[in-house]
């Protein structure tokens, strides 16, 4: 990786996620390459899911913060295969989202069938309260305030809070 590249992802680290402002698009994992062509920079991005409402503003911003770092100009591009998982979000991002006050996801479990991925809730870990840690907590609702997010209570220290789904 070239020093371009290095400080295009500097810059990126600064770009936050529109809908959950405590994580960085690095962080979240959606940032999947940084490559330099002899006339500009590409950015490529994954979205969340493919009918993200963020995805639009989060490739201006990614234009904005590589053209500010003097690194323009920018091309984003979107690649949507492999599809994102939380799996790729940074131990750092989990971290923060906890000091959010959001629980972070837990790990997908691999594929069996290579073609689509399902994740089996019915199996999930227990979620741990991100104020007080306790695993004695239980879902409101499978929805939050978007779609990624539902909505728990701790039985220990009785706050609600929400929590980021594995995907």
């Amino acid at each position: 990786m070239g020093l371009r590249c290095e400080r295009a992802w500097a810059a990126l680290h600064e770009v936050l996620d529109p809908e959950v402002p405590a994580l960085s698009v690095c962080d979240l994992g959606i940032v999947r390459e940084v490559i330099a062509h002899d006339d500009h920079l590409e950015v490529v991005l994954t979205p969340t899911y493919s009918g993200c409402p963020a995805t639009e503003v989060i490739a201006a911003d990614v234009r904005a913060a590589v053209e500010r770092a003097g690194l323009g100009p920018v091309a984003v591009s979107l690649r949507r295969a492999p599809a994102w998982t939380t799996d790729w979000m940074s131990a750092e991002g989990r971290r923060k989202l906890t000091e959010y006050g959001i629980a972070p996801p837990g790990p997908v479990q691999a594929p069996t069938v290579s073609v689509v991925r399902m994740v089996d809730r019915r199996a999930a870990r227990a979620v741990a309260c991100p104020r007080c840690g306790s695993t004695q907590t239980e879902q409101l609702s499978a929805f939050g305030s978007t779609a990624c997010k539902s909505m728990y209570r701790c039985v220990a220290c009785r706050e609600p809070f929400e929590h980021f789904k594995p995907i």
